[in-house]
């Protein structure tokens, strides 16, 4: 018999298309492949939240031919890319490892099983639901449903402190430690441009990652007039570090004999907190 022809590069491209297709991305957004020759062999893939430079050394050192982000590492323009400054450090210490990278961003939050999804079946929601609906049944930005059972504020940041990897930051909450809530509504990752959305408006609370100062105000003050949910703000990178062992069981069903390895690395950027 023949031998199986190796998978490459274009594969997991084709199988990344068909898991997290470009076209559910925000137009905002640079998903895809970054760099690497799509002819290359890729029998090796390692998941990261970031490329940062030790996320970048583990997958080198894992032996990895291509190392797969959340988070584009060029979402913004840059007008270098010495190797004096660290994104340029790290295309090179990939480019020259022979090591691919491509980034499965908002395409990868609005499938069925993306990171805000992913978040909710954590916290056992029933038939969750996107905050805001895609183009196809099911796909959307951000999931709302109910807890099995009603609980309190503070028994929930409690089960998330369980169910999140720890971080420097924690979990911050605005509301009253023993407010019921059953209807909860979460975005992982930055959510603050969803505080409107009625889908939000309407839960009991509402859970997501980098809440600025103004907007959660308002929303506060707003839920003491006019009703509202409660807040409860998690580490962004904690959020969608859920994520990648649900992408790492995907990607192993399209590209079997492929390894999958996940990265434990906490790229959250705080160290510590003073808790006054």
């Amino acid at each position: 018999m023949p031998e199986p022809t190796p998978t490459t590069l274009a594969d997991v491209v084709r199988a990344v298309e068909r898991l997290w297709p470009l076209s559910g991305s925000e137009d905002w957004d640079a998903p895809g492949l970054l760099s690497g020759d799509p002819a290359a062999p890729t029998w090796r893939i390692h998941l990261a939240v970031d490329a940062v430079p030790d996320t970048v050394d583990e997958a080198i050192d894992a032996g990895a031919q291509l190392l797969l982000v959340h988070h584009p590492l060029l979402l913004r323009g840059v007008t270098s890319v010495a190797e004096d400054r660290y994104k340029g450090a790290v295309l090179a210490r990939l480019i020259r490892s022979g090591c691919a990278l491509i980034a499965a961003h908002t395409n990868a939050d609005v499938v069925e099983t993306g990171t805000s999804a992913v978040l909710a079946a954590g916290l056992g929601l029933v038939l969750p639901q996107p905050i805001v609906a895609g183009e196809q049944p099911g796909r959307g930005l951000g999931r709302v449903g109910d807890l099995p059972a009603e609980t309190t504020l503070g028994r929930l940041a409690g089960a998330l402190a369980e169910l999140l990897p720890a971080t420097a930051s924690g979990i911050r909450v605005s509301g009253e430690y023993d407010r019921p809530v059953r209807t909860v509504a979460v975005c992982g990752g930055a959510g603050d441009s969803l505080l409107a959305e009625s889908a939000v408006r309407s839960a009991d609370v509402y859970i997501t990652s980098d809440l600025r100062h103004h907007p959660a105000s308002e929303a506060r003050e707003q839920a003491k007039l006019g009703g509202g949910p409660a807040l409860i703000d998690v580490s962004h990178w904690a959020s969608e570090w859920l994520w990648l062992d649900t992408a790492a069981q995907e990607l192993r069903r399209e590209l079997p004999g492929t390894q999958i390895t996940v990265s434990e690395l906490r790229t959250d950027p705080w160290d510590f907190a003073i808790v006054q």
